[in-house]
Order: C-alpha cells, then structure tokens, then sequence
C-alpha cells in the first residue's frame, strides 16, 4: 500500500481528502482506497492466496452462526473512523450487528459502534496493518482485530482497545489454534497452520 500523493485543482476551493479518496477508487478499479491518520492509501488488487485465505477464514464464522441472527460476516466494508474528519478504512472481513443499514455514517462507511470484530490478511500492506491500522481500529473501539500476516506466518489477536493500540496483543505461529473472544457472537476457533498454509503460493 502506499501514499498517494494529493492534487489540488488550479481554480476554487480545493478538493476534500474524501473527494480526492473517491475520484482515486474511480480511476483504480479493483484497487482499495482509505484515508488513515489524515493519509490516502492505494492498495493494489489482492492476489489469489489473499482471497483463499480470506474463504477459510469465513468458514469457521459462518459455521458458528454468525452469518445469522444477530450478527452478519461481510467482506470489505467501509468503516468510518474518529481519528480524522475523512477518515475510513475497509478491513478484508468485519463481523457486524445485523442492524448495520441503520448505521451508515457517509459514503458507504458505517458507525463503528456496529463492528464486533475486523480482519485483515496482509499482502504488501502488511506494515499498515501491523501499525496504522492497529493505533486506527484501537481509536475506533473495535473489541478484536484479528491480522493474519502472510509475511511473517502468524495470527494476531488484539483485544481491549485503548487509545492508540490494544491492551492485549497475542501472536499465534503455525501448529497453534486461535480461539476468539465469545463477545463477537459465538465461539469461534482458527487453525493457524491452515491459515498461513491458505495465504502462500502454489507451487
């Protein structure tokens, strides 16, 4: 991910960063855009081990309910953030109150009082999510932030947010199992191994 530089028109007012964030998504298809910490980010299109990650990891919530009732498991969905006026991220997988349509803040990001859990798989990103993200989803209360980080082969499990980082930080290698806090709906437990296994390359 990196930090798009920001042009202002010649003439009138200068454009907002969200305008600018918008007209970016517009002409980069397939990419992601956020403005984190007051900066506009571009994320190229995720690869093939991303997404397949990205399935295994839906099974265990799906299974455990957590696509019914209560809660619902959505892929990239726009969160807006406390930390600046225009600030939104949209994590890979969040798990949500059922109610979220009542929560829309602004383009297409919702309150983040609704999010029960977000997620992300690193690809080149991975020191945003390692860091801006963290200081960003803690700001926001988000109770657990879960990273699986390709690079490194570990899952992280952040809990108890507290301003600018997470109380609790757990990192999981490979052969362990990650069970998530039960305040996110259901129990739910990962295989480590066959997450880091999902996010590599085939050879």
């Amino acid at each position: 991910m990196s930090a798009a530089a920001v042009e202002h028109p010649c003439d009138g007012e200068p454009e907002s960063l969200l305008a600018v964030a918008n007209r970016f998504a517009e002409q980069n298809p397939g990419c992601r855009v956020e403005i984190i910490g007051g900066v506009i980010t571009v994320a190229p299109p995720p690869d093939g081990p991303h997404g397949r990650a990205l399935t295994k990891i839906m099974r265990p919530f799906i299974a455990a309910g957590l696509d019914d009732g209560e809660t619902e498991v959505i892929q990239g969905i726009g969160l807006w953030l406390p930390g600046g006026p225009e600030d939104y991220a949209i994590p890979d997988l969040s798990i949500v109150d059922a109610d979220l349509d009542e929560h829309l803040i602004e383009n297409n990001c919702y309150d983040p009082a609704v999010f029960r859990l977000v997620l992300e798989v690193t690809s080149s990103n991975y020191r945003s999510d390692l860091r801006n993200k963290v200081a960003a989803y803690s700001e926001a209360k988000i109770p657990v932030y879960v990273i699986v980080d390709r690079k490194h082969g570990r899952v992280h499990v952040l809990t108890e947010p507290m301003g600018g980082g997470y109380d609790s930080h757990e990192v999981y290698a490979p052969g362990q199992t990650v069970t998530l806090p039960e305040s996110i709906g259901a129990p739910v437990t990962l295989d480590v191994d066959q997450l880091i296994r999902a996010g590599r390359r085939r050879s």
